[in-house]
Parts: C-alpha cells; sequence; structure tokens
C-alpha cells in the first residue's frame, strides 16, 4: 500500500516515511523493513530528523518493520529519551509479534521505557537496612549448620575429611609461620621500646618484661595472628568459595546429593580452629623475643631478671584467654568467609568485592570481640 508522505528515508532493507497526517506538532513515522546496524546512516538520519516542540507528540507506528536488531532497539529508547527531555510524548504502535516479542526484552512496548528512577534518601536507607537484616539471617542459618554439623562430625570423627583438614592446616598454619612470627617479634619489639621510654624515666625499667609478655599474651598476640590470618586465609576462603559459586560447582555438590556443610565448610574451618590457637601461641613467644632483646640490648637487664620478671606477670589465666580468644576468632573468620563465598552472584568482578568485604568484616568482627573479652576478662570476671 502506497503512503503519501512529505518526507522519507529510503536504504537497502529499510525504509521510514512519514506521511502527510504528519504535522510538526504531532509527527508519525512509518518504519519498515529492517531496522538494524547494518545502514547506520539511516539510523542517524532519523537521530537528527526534526522533533515535536513541547507538549507534542511522536508516534512510531512498527507495523511494516521485519526486522529489529538491538541498534535499532536503542535508537527507540534514545528517541524516547529525547522526547522525555524536550517534553513531547513518543509512543511506539503496531508491532508484529516477532517484533514485539523482541522489545519486550528492553521492556518496549507502547509506551517507550522510563529510566529506572534512583531511590531516595529514605528508600535507600530502608533496602540497605532490609539487606542488612537477610545478610544477618543467612549467616545465622549459615553458623548455626557448619557449627552443628562440625560439632557432629567431632563426634563421629571417622566421617571427617581428615586429608582434606591437614592439608588446609597446611595452607593455614604452616604457610604462614614466617610472616607471623617476623610481625610479632616487631609489635614486641615496639612495645618494649614504648614501654622503656616511660619506665625509665621512674626508674622502673624492670617491669617492661611483665608489661610487653602481659601486652602480648592477653591482648596484642592473638589480635595481630587473627587480623593477619583474615587477610590471608579468610580471603583465601572467601575467594574459593565464591569461585565454586560462579562456577556453579556448589549447586553441583547439591545435585549429586554431596553437603556442602561437611565437604567443604567443616574441613576449612576446623583447620581454622586448630591452627590459630597454635599461631598465637608462637606469636606470643615471638613477641615476647623482641621484647627480651630491648630489655637485655637496650635497658641493659640481666637475662634472669628479664625471665624472672615474665614468668612473675603471666598466669595460666593469661593463656587461657589467649586460647579461648583465638578460637573465638577462628571461628568468625572461618564463618565470615564461607558467608561472602556464598553470597556471591555474577562473575570475577563480585569475587573480588566478596573478597574485600570479607576481609573487612573480619578485622571489624575481630576488634569488636576483642573488646567484648576485654569487658568479659576486666570487668565481669575480673
Amino acid at each position: 500500500m502506497s503512503v503519501s508522505a512529505v518526507q522519507k528515508v529510503e536504504s537497502e532493507g529499510f525504509r521510514w516515511v512519514e506521511p502527510e497526517g504528519s504535522t510538526s506538532e504531532h509527527r508519525i513515522w512509518l518504519l519498515s523493513g529492517s531496522l538494524d546496524g547494518s545502514d547506520p546512516q539511516a539510523l542517524r538520519q532519523l537521530l537528527s530528523h526534526p522533533k515535536p516542540p513541547p507538549g507534542g507528540s511522536l508516534t512510531i507506528d512498527l507495523a511494516g518493520l521485519e526486522l529489529i536488531d538491538t541498534a535499532g532497539a536503542a535508537l527507540l529508547v534514545c528517541l524516547w529519551r529525547r522526547g522525555r527531555s524536550r517534553g513531547f510524548d513518543v509512543r511506539a504502535t503496531g508491532a508484529s509479534e516477532e517484533v514485539a516479542a523482541f522489545l519486550d526484552m528492553y521492556r518496549i512496548s507502547g509506551d517507550l521505557p522510563e529510566p529506572p528512577r534512583l531511590p531516595g534518601y529514605i528508600e535507600g536507607l530502608g533496602g540497605s537496612g532490609y539487606e542488612l537484616m537477610e545478610a544477618t539471617k543467612d549467616a545465622l542459618f549459615l553458623a548455626a549448620d557448619v557449627t552443628i554439623q562440625a560439632a557432629a562430625d567431632l563426634i563421629r570423627p571417622w566421617r571427617l575429611r581428615w586429608a582434606a583438614i591437614v592439608q588446609q592446616c597446611i595452607l593455614i598454619g604452616s604457610s604462614a609461620l614466617g610472616i607471623i612470627a617476623l610481625i610479632s617479634f616487631l609489635v614486641g619489639l615496639t612495645l618494649a621500646f614504648q614501654a622503656a621510654f616511660f619506665m625509665q624515666q621512674f626508674g622502673v625499667a624492670v617491669y617492661v618484661a611483665g608489661l610487653t609478655s602481659v601486652s602480648m599474651v592477653r591482648e596484642m598476640g592473638p589480635l595481630i595472628t587473627a587480623i593477619m590470618v583474615a587477610g590471608r586465609s579468610g580471603s583465601a576462603i572467601t575467594s574459593e568459595v565464591a569461585t565454586m559459586k560462579v562456577n556453579e560447582e556448589v549447586d553441583a555438590l547439591r545435585v549429586m546429593g554431596i553437603p556442602f556443610t561437611e565437604y567443604v565448610a567443616v574441613p576449612k574451618l576446623l583447620a581454622l580452629i586448630l591452627t590459630l590457637p597454635l599461631l598465637t601461641l608462637m606469636a606470643d613467644v615471638a613477641g615476647i623475643l623482641g621484647g627480651w632483646i630491648v630489655g637485655t640490648q637496650y635497658l641493659g637487664l640481666a637475662h634472669e631478671t628479664w625471665l624472672r620478671g615474665t614468668l612473675d606477670a603471666l598466669t595460666p589465666r593469661d593463656i587461657v584467654t589467649s586460647m579461648i580468644k583465638s578460637v573465638t576468632f577462628a571461628w568468625g573468620i572461618g564463618l565470615i568467609g564461607l558467608h561472602y563465598g556464598l553470597r556471591v552472584r555474577g562473575g570475577a568482578q563480585e569475587v573480588g568485592r566478596a573478597t574485600t568485604a570479607s576481609v573487612v568484616t573480619s578485622i571489624f568482627f575481630i576488634i569488636v570481640a576483642a573488646a567484648a573479652f576485654s569487658i568479659l576478662f576486666y570487668v565481669v570476671i575480673p
């Protein structure tokens, strides 16, 4: 059917007509053929054609359109956005079933889509609160599942994957010995220097030994070790589980009837709980050694004096407190790493974000738990 036109654009496979019924205020475009990226010049002509003034309308008739691709869909969305910004309406009508089905994927129907409205402050605050509530719920469920499964496996040790536990202990513990010992030694050295600076002014430099030893065993040893393990091993757990999630390996385990908690989570958690207290003991010794060097070489104290001051200051309760903190830190690091790994949705970029969030959350948990233990052991149970 021929249409009397006032303007038209024709190219290979595509035709655009503006019929005589079209006015400058209420324009009508008839598109036919193929609206795709094969002829970018025709698309540019449509975009540059005069548009209705504010208050007018643009009706795009797609009845004769046989084919459309992403370039054509992008053109329609661009026309709608220009209309919205300049105050005139844009409508797409008459699309065939095939063309309409394609446009529905881009949410393009009679009225071209509005861009998503950015949430306001109150909405954003509510959305963040809801996401935090859901994440907390998921974390509690995961903590309960993994803890109960670990306790059940410890009661029945033949069900444990000992080879995986040993491998994780090597990765988490043995591989971290050097860096943790070095950092703890330097921390003990620094503590002793700071204490010596003030103690010398009052003539009580002998108390540097007790101050350094107690500080390392009660607080700095467990804290430094846990932060190092969170950054080193907690991030590795998150990235490994997140990669399994992205590659659908977690779903494959479920399809095969293999529980994720028993096969993956429990070995990692038990390895952390076994190795972190041992690493903490080593960190305590390394820190005390750093203080011993300061006391004997800088302050000029005898070796026997330093050793006696250390033994007099430390009590079995200090060591037990250090071990309780280490086990709690290990439990939290393991569960946080597993939680963020299982929540990943997307590709490699999301794995990196989950790993970063896991380390930050683990360190926050360690600091908060350390503060809570200080209140518990110094105020509640003095």
